[in-house]
Parts: structure tokens; sequence; C-alpha cells
């Protein structure tokens, strides 16, 4: 059997509002049917409605004490990065060992998240971040980025809707019409046209911006008005369809077409990104001040260090009366929709790096490749480690 002799470990998710989890009883099943043994920290499903006589009804062992799973796993899988654990007084990334095998989201260029990327390289972890899986065809059933963005585009609008201090939709009323509010949606990958649809479901006036020209024709044909930003095309498509990064000219002059459209917004959701690198500055504070106050700011891309200068990862805060929301597990508010895609998709990478009951780093495979952060001592994620020479880290 294709598990043989392998222990995957699922420990319950620390971060403050995550309710995902890594495996659900579903998945769970399909990996002790390969052959592995499958260890559940005791509650790790209840924040997605997973109970654990669930898990062990899927043939999984529930353990009280995570410590044990650490312990005993070769292969850890995770919803967020390591984070320090308040109940144990420990950072995960102590509870792991050298060539344990760690999968998880990572976002290693972001800065937040640099140290704890170093401290994985120093602890000898093998760990793959699936931030980082390439978009091709092959890998679509792990693409739990992409399955993320679905959930985070879409609740983004909500969340910013229940925020403004008025009506989406054009409202007539006894006194008068009421003018919709105003959309801007940067960014219009799988997140950003989830947040068109919504915002145009809930009547709200939409623009889109993005810098390749296929995202902006499915920007149009769900309704969007586009905002022209005069960058080449040449220069805006990466491998796979994804966005390129900018040089700081280039950057500059996106940020210069967006000013206009941002000042007149009621709500502005960011969710532009360049794979495995820190998410460029979009917004500035200067472009914040010249928002209405009563405005809104949802920054997606916060988890690689976010679209708007003012954003801070976990933190709602205000700045001249403009709200800002850096909520950083946007799909954990979501835990069922999400934890279905997410398990799948953690199931189908696992599958791909598994051979034998053995984790198999075949370089060869590029998505094994494009998402390995950490091996045999040594940060090897290029994203990850021109953001640090950026900073002068390294």
């Amino acid at each position: 059997m294709k598990y043989q002799g392998l222990t995957i470990g699922v420990p319950k998710e620390i971060l403050a509002g995550e309710r995902r989890v890594s495996a659900t009883p579903e998945t769970v099943s399909q990996f002790v049917k390969g052959g592995a043994k499958v260890l559940v920290e005791a509650g790790a499903g209840l924040g997605a409605f997973f109970t654990d006589d669930a898990y062990r009804a899927a043939g999984a062992t529930v353990l009280a004490d995570v410590r044990e799973v650490y312990e005993q796993a070769d292969l850890i899988i995770k919803v967020k990065e390591p984070q320090f654990h308040e109940g144990l007084g420990v950072h995960e990334t102590k509870l792991l060992r050298p060539g344990q095998v760690l999968i998880t989201f990572l976002h290693p260029a972001s800065p937040a998240n640099h140290n704890m990327v170093k401290a994985l390289a120093e602890r000898g972890v093998v760990a793959l971040t699936l931030d980082s899986i390439p978009r091709i065809s092959r890998a679509q059933s792990m693409d739990a980025l992409t399955s993320m963005s679905t959930v985070a585009g879409y609740k983004a609008v909500l969340m910013a809707a229940s925020r403004i201090p008025k009506f989406l939709p054009l409202m007539g009323t006894a006194v008068g019409m009421i003018q919709p509010a105003q959309v801007l949606v940067i960014g219009t990958g799988v997140a950003g046209l989830q947040a068109i649809a919504t915002a145009k479901r809930l009547g709200a006036v939409v623009y889109a911006a993005d810098i390749r020209p296929d995202a902006r024709e499915q920007a149009k044909s769900l309704g969007a008005r586009l905002v022209e930003l005069g960058i080449p095309d040449e220069l805006a498509v990466g491998e796979g369809g994804y966005a390129k990064h900018l040089e700081p000219e280039w950057l500059e002059k996106e940020r210069e077409a967006l000013k206009p459209v941002v000042a007149g917004s009621d709500i502005v959701i960011t969710s532009a990104l360049v794979p495995g690198k820190e998410a460029p500055i979009l917004i500035t504070k200067e472009m914040v001040e010249s928002m209405q106050p009563g405005s809104v700011i949802v920054d997606i891309s916060i988890d690689q260090g976010g679209n708007c200068e003012l954003s801070e990862g976990g933190v709602i805060k205000e700045h001249q009366g403009v709200t800002i929301d850096g909520t950083k597990n946007i799909p954990g508010t979501m835990p069922t929709s999400s934890t279905a895609m997410f398990s799948k998709n953690v199931f189908n990478f696992v599958d791909n790096l598994v051979a034998e009951g053995r984790v198999n780093l075949n370089l060869d495979d590029e998505i094994i490749r494009a998402t390995l952060v950490t091996q045999d001592g040594k940060i090897v994620h290029e994203g990850t480690l021109e953001s640090m020479r950026a900073r002068g880290e390294i």
C-alpha cells in the first residue's frame, strides 16, 4: 500500500480565530486505507464541526497531547504556519524535529514569517508551502491557494459590507434614490473574481484593476468597470498566467492610475499577488487618507505582506476614519466549506509527494521543486531568499 509505514500528524490549529483543520474524517480514511497511521490531536476538527469520534471511526488515533503527535509523526500537515503555542509556552517550530516533513501554508516570502522560516531551517525541518503550487494542469487538484482564494474573495466583500455605514445597492425610498456604493477590486485572480461577483450580487457599482489582459477580460465579463493601469502586457504576465513582479517605476505608474479610483471608493478589496514573493504595495498611506471616512479596505493579500501600506496582519484598525482590515484567516471564518476543499488539496499534494511509504523529494517534479522551502538546514525557496536579501537579512 502506498502509505504503508508512514505516520501522518494532524495538530489543532492555534492561530486566533482559525477553525479549519488540515484533514477531515474523509481524507483520514483515504490515508488509512492506503496504509498510513494518522494521529489527530483531540479537538482538532471541532471548529469545522468534525468530532473526535468521527476521526476515530475513520481510523485515526486521537491523542490528547499534541506533543505526542509531533513526536510520533513522520509528516505533519497543517493549515497555517507555525505559531507560538500559548498552552505549551513554546513555538510550534520547536515541536518539529530534524528530517520531519511539514506541509502547510507558510507564506515564506512575507517579512513577518522570515524568522519562522529561519527557525525551520535551523531545526532541519523539510518544509513545503502550499502557497507556491504552480499553476499547471497536473497541480489543479492540489491548488489550496486557489481553493482558499475562492472563500476569501467571497467573504471579504461580506466583511466590508458589514462595516460601511451605507447601502451597497441603489435604493429607491420614499425620500428619493440612494446611490449605490462603489467597490474597487485590485487583482482579479480567483479571489478578485469572487469578490467582483459577490459585490455585483449585492448591487454595488464595481471597478476592477489587474495588470493581466486575461484577468481584465474575466473581470469585465462579470460586469466590472475596468481601471486602465497602463502596464504593457509583456511586463505583466508571468509563468502560468500569474502576475509578474513589476519594477519600481511601473509599480508607481500603477499606483498613480489607481489613486482617483481609490479616492472615490467606499470599499477596496486587494488581492494582488505574485506567487512566492512579497505582495506589492499598491495603496499608499496618502491614498488611504484620500478616501472618505467610513470607507473600508480589506487586504486579502496580507499573508504575503499585504497590498496596503498601512495593513497589519491580524489587525483591524482605523486610519483617519478609514477601516483597514488585515484579517489573516478569512477562509477560517467559513470553516466547513474551506476545510472541505483544503483537506482534499492536501491529500492530493501528499499523494504526489509520497511513494512506497516514504516522502520522495523528487526535485525533477515542478510541484515539489516550487513548494520546497527548507531542506538540509537551508532555505531553498527563491522567493523567500529574494525577500530576505532585499532586507539585508542574509
